[in-house]
């Protein structure tokens, strides 16, 4: 079984004054508006989509969070203890 990647899509602009098409695609990928977030399959015709408002969005991998997660996770020495 593999592993698919997705990708996390956030809108941050709004569709205001825009060209149909671009809103058209906005709503293909599920926002609804600024501050919507949807996570998708990383496909060609999802990443073409992307490409077509990505002066709107703002996209980063799913696996992102669960990394800086596990960084912040993991304990530190503390800077005012000298042993």
């Amino acid at each position: 079984m593999s592993v698919e990647s997705h990708l996390v899509i956030r809108q941050v602009k709004s569709e205001n004054g825009r060209p149909w098409q671009q809103r058209l695609v906005l709503k293909g990928l599920g926002l609804r508006g600024c501050g919507s977030q949807v996570t998708l399959l990383n496909q060609r015709a999802i990443r073409g989509m992307v490409r077509k408002v990505l002066h709107l969005v703002e996209v980063r991998g799913a696996e992102e969070p669960e990394a800086q997660a596990a960084a912040k996770r993991t304990p530190r020495a503390s800077k005012g203890s000298k042993s």
